[in-house]
């Protein structure tokens, strides 16, 4: 391809040799990147060729085919990546080659330093040193470049350098227009065609040009964020999910949109229609990745969007972020806090208008993945109110298994009733049998049945919902609107005290009740900021949450109930029996809200009692 002309040789000074060493083992994590950047080069190449033809410029070969050719030689250990974009002149070869030659490269290696200690690239350094192509040498003795210009008139040139000791430019003959890029490979890893179809596979499936290995077209699939959404049928997005979604059924849900302020973006986004952090008890990854022109810059992008959000799959393309040199991390912060901050919106609107169009796909979609929109409630301050809205429970008002919103929920509240209440049990049944709820069945005020055992510590974290205190059952100031029959307050108060002779220092404080109405007592907190349910989970996982002893939960009694009013006279006319009586009252409310450790002593005491009653 050559002519016998002499080649110029170009030295590189020893700053430069310095550059290079940095690019090649400081920029770049993983070696295979080289892979991307020379493929991202031939389309940046074939993009401006393609600018050029539309803009009427006159240029050669104007029929040649627009695409990225590979070529793998594992015997010569060679790997060339050939194109018929807008190809080099001479000059051009050593100002887009050789750039890093230019005056301004001493600035640029001071920077490249300061990143390779930890410090930041200057943004506006990124692209003007043709750093992608050096990444050959992290894989090669020697890189040759073999170019000719698309314009009239204009000869081909050979390029080579071992990345060392400098450069050599000479003329060539028989070129064809655009450029061909020979790695020569220090070993054949990626001299092998399976190699290097996976990496293009992972990185440049997208380009929008096609990909040949050995001939064979690799990147088949289309990037389907970049077309117009009236274009695309069903059937295309839900193959598109299944390919980058990794799954076999259709999405629940997709979001794909394009905005332009503040910053350019495309995004595909889907939600599937199931969630398999339910069925394997592991946490999922992310899975949405980050692309810049349909490049890939980062899989499964973990600092794109919050960690609730992490049942999405999909794809966000965005020509404005800044990268680093090698394209593997975003480099202003405040950019990808400006397009996750876009991103966390979209979807929160979206799910939103999902979950008034249909409810009970949404429903669906909150069966699978509303663990996950409540851990952003607890952890996503800035979100908290939008999610607040997402969130759905069963209610003293719902068919059991159907699910209400907080909206919902205050719409329907009575003019009287000033918070919003909820109640959290096993399930749906101990939430109706609970003796907490009892006043609110006799108000008719709607109550919230958490059986999800982490919506209480949700709605804890919550504490408000349009502009509404959520409140637990058994912290709730609620009394009954009738008088309360049965003992009087004097005489209920002496039992209150006789009960907490006879129990000890197992329980708190003994009082009075002027809530409950078909249970005689109930055990509840004596600790204002957890519920008893929260103290039994926390028992459960061996975390007291607090500092020093743990405090005793208190009891209420209820002086309408035959047993308070029999025991009353019981403690009168047998304050032995009495005792035994008023020991079994207590240890069946703390039964009944899971705080009593172990129920053996409670069951011998029954059968004693129930031995008396059966002798009489």
């Amino acid at each position: 391809m050559s002519t016998t002309t002499a080649p110029e040789k170009h030295e590189f000074q020893a700053e430069i040799a310095q550059l290079l060493d940095l690019v090649v083992h400081s920029l770049y994590t993983d070696k295979e990147i080289f892979v991307r950047e020379l493929i991202s080069n031939a389309a940046d190449a074939s993009e401006k060729l393609r600018f050029l033809k539309t803009s009427g410029q006159e240029i050669v070969e104007p029929d040649a085919a627009l695409k990225v050719t590979i070529a793998t030689d594992d015997t010569a250990k060679t790997i060339t990546f050939t194109d018929a974009g807008v190809g080099m002149s001479h000059g051009e070869l050593i100002e887009n080659l050789g750039t890093i030659a230019h005056s301004g490269s001493k600035a640029f290696l001071d920077q490249l330093r300061a990143k390779a200690q930890g410090g930041p690239v200057d943004a506006t350094l990124i692209g003007q040193f043709g750093v992608g192509f050096y990444s050959a040498f992290m894989v090669a003795d020697k890189v040759t470049v073999y170019s000719k210009s698309c314009r009239p008139g204009e000869t081909g040139w050979k390029w080579e350098s071992d990345g060392k000791t400098g450069y050599e430019i000479e003329p060539a003959e028989d070129l064809s227009r655009g450029t061909k890029v020979v790695v020569h490979l220090k070993d054949d890893e990626f001299a092998k065609a399976w190699k290097v179809e996976e990496i293009i596979k992972r990185y440049s499936n997208f380009v929008p040009l096609p990909i040949e290995v050995n001939g064979k077209e690799i990147n088949t699939v289309q990037a389907l964020w970049t077309r117009n959404k009236a274009e695309i049928k069903d059937t295309e997005y839900d193959e598109f999910y299944k390919y980058i979604g990794h799954d076999t059924d259709a999405p629940l849900y997709r979001l794909h949109f394009n905005a332009d302020a503040p910053l350019a973006i495309r995004a595909l986004l889907f939600i599937p229609a199931k969630n398999l952090e339910l069925a394997t008890l592991t946490r999922e990854e992310h899975h949405v990745d980050l692309y810049c022109k349909k490049i890939l810059i980062a899989s499964r992008a973990k600092t794109l969007l919050p960690e609730w959000t992490r049942f999405l799959r999909g794809v966000v393309d965005s020509e404005d972020l800044p990268l680093n040199i090698s394209r593997e991390t975003m480099q202003d912060s405040a950019l990808v806090a400006k397009l996750r901050e876009v991103l966390v919106k979209r979807l929160l609107k979206f799910l939103d208008e999902e979950s008034r169009a249909d409810a009970e796909k949404y429903a669906r979609f909150f069966k699978e993945h509303g663990h996950c929109l409540k851990e952003g409630v607890a952890h996503d301050y800035s979100h908290r109110e939008a999610l607040a809205k997402l969130l759905r429970f069963e209610s003293s008002t719902t068919e059991s298994g159907k699910f209400t919103s907080l909206a919902d929920y205050v719409s329907r509240m009575p003019e009287e009733q000033k918070e919003i209440y909820y109640l959290s049990a096993a399930n749906r049944e101990a939430c109706e049998a609970a003796p907490s709820y009892e006043v609110f069945r006799e108000k008719k005020w709607e109550m919230l049945f958490l059986a999800d055992a982490r919506d209480e510590f949700v709605l804890e974290s919550l504490r408000e919902f349009d502009g509404k205190k959520l409140v637990a059952a058994e912290k709730a100031d609620v009394k009954l609107d009738r008088d309360v029959q049965g003992l009087d307050a004097e005489t209920a108060g002496k039992l209150a005290e006789f009960i907490k002779e006879s129990v000890g220092e197992r329980i708190g404080e003994v009082r009075v009740s002027k809530r409950l109405v078909g249970s005689p007592a109930i055990a509840l907190s004596s600790d204002s900021e957890m519920t008893v349910n929260m103290r039994r989970m926390m028992k459960a996982l061996n975390r007291d949450g607090m500092a020093g002893p743990e405090p005793m939960p208190d009891i209420e009694i209820n002086p309408e109930h035959a047993l308070i009013v029999s025991l009353e006279k019981m403690r009168a006319s047998d304050a032995e029996l009495g005792k035994t009586v008023a020991l079994q009252v207590a240890d069946q409310a703390l039964a009944a809200a899971g705080l009593l450790d172990d129920p053996r002593t409670m069951l011998g005491r029954m059968t004693a009692l129930l031995e008396k009653l059966c002798a009489k």
